[in-house]
């Protein structure tokens, strides 16, 4: 049989004092944990981190980012915009779909600095997968660095531009290589892949014939394609000085090749502007 407690009359009383005292110094204990936290970051100290290493689990929980059903980070607090984008985007109905020529008419009016803005445009497309290539009238503002990889050629300076690929440094926006160059490149697929960058038959990148095909992208041709796990697709078009009619060339051409019916929405954006919706129907 158990040893039994024996409570004589008013202990009840006592421990509700007790308890409410414990509670307090719990309160004050993480009050001064975290002030010590807060202190630790301010200084640029390691502090903040034994602090937290001593919280409860369910603390630290809490503190980790927060995901939804399919695994996916939600969206931390929004950061704050600055007092003159406010101020430019209340020239804008958020709600309004514009035409190109109303569209074009307002970025300028956007324009909130002094260098000379890339102009973008930000298109959902109905499905992933859609690519192609695309010369704009009036190029995009920015020159296009060009390398080609030809084994044959010159052995020795393919491996040395796989080192370079495989320290980190990539100081090109297209790589054009031969088919008997592949094989070599495959070493450094996983960093040039994600960017884009890995040469593709299907883009023209893979071509017995590289000088030609490098002259192309040299005078402003480029390849798009949407996103690997979004149906987004992002271009610049050309630069704020271009003014109103070359744009409009720009964006009517790259509206053409990737074709009316894949496109869901379209923005129009300058780099610091806020984005402005487009009708697209009229466009292709």
């Amino acid at each position: 049989m158990g040893k039994i407690r024996v409570k004589s009359f008013g202990d009840e009383e006592v421990e509700k004092k007790d308890l409410k005292k414990a509670q307090a110094r719990a309160e004050a204990k993480k009050a001064k944990e975290d002030a010590e936290a807060r202190k630790a970051v301010a200084e640029g100290t390691s502090k903040s981190e034994e602090i937290k290493a001593e919280t409860s689990q369910p603390e630290k929980e809490a503190a980790e980012p927060k995901k939804d059903k399919k695994g996916y980070k939600k969206a931390g607090p929004k950061k704050h915009k600055s007092a003159s984008y406010q101020k430019a985007a209340t020239l804008l109905d958020k709600n309004k779909h514009y035409a190109l020529t109303e569209g074009l008419l307002l970025l300028e009016k956007l324009k909130r600095t002094s260098f000379d803005e890339t102009v973008e445009l930000h298109i959902n497309t109905l499905e992933k997968g859609i690519s192609g290539s695309l010369t704009l009238p009036h190029g995009t503002g920015k020159t296009t660095r060009v390398v080609i990889a030809n084994a044959a050629v010159d052995p020795k300076s393919v491996d040395e531009l796989i080192k370079t690929i495989e320290s980190g440094k990539i100081d090109f926006d297209v790589l054009i290589a031969t088919p008997d160059t592949m094989p070599k490149l495959a070493k450094v697929a996983r960093v040039l892949g994600p960017r884009g960058l890995m040469p593709n038959p299907k883009n023209g990148t893979v071509t017995p014939k590289p000088d030609e095909v490098a002259k192309k992208f040299a005078g402003g041709q480029f390849n798009f394609k949407t996103e690997a796990k979004f149906p987004l697709l992002h271009l610049a078009v050309g630069k704020l000085s271009f003014g109103d009619k070359k744009l409009a060339e720009n964006i009517v051409t790259a509206v053409k090749a990737i074709k009316t019916k894949n496109i869901k929405s379209m923005t129009l954006k300058s780099t610091m502007s806020p984005g402005i919706k487009i009708e697209t129907a009229k466009l292709g």
